[in-house]
């Protein structure tokens, strides 16, 4: 968790300042989790750390094997299809809005209290 800090100027506080400047260099608010080239790998990490889907991954791959073929191979396949489609397509959605509230929120105007 990053937390706001505020640092006096003064001579002491000038290292406390530097420091905390590296971390928060910028001044705009990010609540995004995706970016156009990390989407699909780090959708797809998320969507196999759920135990359902994992469940159908391991119904494909076990369909692939002759031996144990119990349905045809592409019908195995199309309820994990269906499943990751549809919550690639919510993620997407939802982190478009953030991005679309964020690019709002860090474009608006604000007051800035002066002495």
């Amino acid at each position: 968790n990053k937390w706001r800090i505020v640092c006096p100027d003064n001579e002491r506080q000038w290292k406390d300042w530097k420091q905390a400047s590296t971390f928060y260099s910028g001044n705009r608010i990010q609540t995004t989790k995706y970016t156009w080239l990390t989407f699909l790998p780090r959708n797809l990490f998320e969507q196999f750390h759920r135990l359902g889907n994992l469940y159908f991954l391991f119904l494909v791959v076990l369909n692939w094997f002759p031996q144990v073929k119990a349905f045809h191979r592409e019908i195995t396949m199309l309820p994990l299809i269906v499943v990751l489609l549809a919550c690639m397509i919510k993620d997407a959605v939802e982190d478009y809005k953030k991005y679309c509230f964020d690019k709002m929120i860090n474009f608006s105007k604000t007051r800035v209290y002066d002495k």
